[in-house]
């Protein structure tokens, strides 16, 4: 019992000092930041995911600041069930770079962390809860839905050093429409229409 008790306390110490080091991109610019980004890359491996991992597609999102410094977040996944739209809010932290948000499926608060970006091709970012591993993810996010192979490199060996095993790490395919076209527009418009909706919007917050 008390070698049990000694190893469930190494494990916890172990999970702290990971995340302990995990630091946000330098003088993190979050109105370079905002604007269209691909999920192209995700490493997950909570047992609930396994048997969704070869369902996974690139999705889409749209970044929108607000004035105080919140985020708002559009996301369209691909799903056996359609196209599926999410919205999130993500709260500013006193770190540049770093937010919390309350995840509705797992019922807590969790930490997002933009570990390296360079704006204009890529950004890694680190999903997590402290003291389980099960709840956190790292992701790749392209501007375009190619990335460069050297980014690809860096994000698995960046997912490995979190302790996320080689098999939870995936480069999805891109996905078929999603956002979808609409009668007369392209999906590219449809994007920009929302962009400029979102914007509009928290202009007026």
């Amino acid at each position: 019992m008390r070698t049990t008790a000694v190893a469930a306390v190494m494990v916890m110490l172990c999970g702290m000092t990971v995340h302990a080091k995990v630091k946000p991109q330098k003088d993190f610019n979050l109105q370079r930041f905002a604007g269209k980004w691909y999920r192209v890359g995700l490493a997950y491996d909570s047992p609930r995911f396994v048997p969704y991992r070869d369902k996974v597609k690139a999705s889409m999102g749209i970044v929108a600041p607000l004035p105080d410094g919140d985020v708002n977040l559009t996301m369209w996944d691909a799903t056996p069930f359609g196209c599926l739209t999410k919205m999130y809010q993500y709260e500013k932290t006193n770190v540049s770079g770093q937010f919390t948000y309350f995840s509705t499926t797992h019922n807590m608060v969790k930490d997002i962390t933009v570990v390296e970006t360079n704006y204009t091709d890529y950004a890694l970012v680190l999903k997590h809860k402290v003291f389980n591993r099960e709840y956190t993810q790292v992701a790749l996010y392209g501007r375009t839905q190619r990335v460069k192979n050297d980014v690809i490199q860096k994000f698995k060996t960046f997912a490995l050093s979190r302790g996320l095993s080689r098999e939870s790490i995936l480069t999805p395919p891109p996905a078929e429409n999603c956002p979808p076209a609409v009668s007369g527009q392209s999906a590219a418009a449809v994007i920009i229409n929302v962009a400029t909706d979102l914007i509009t919007r928290n202009s007026n917050v």
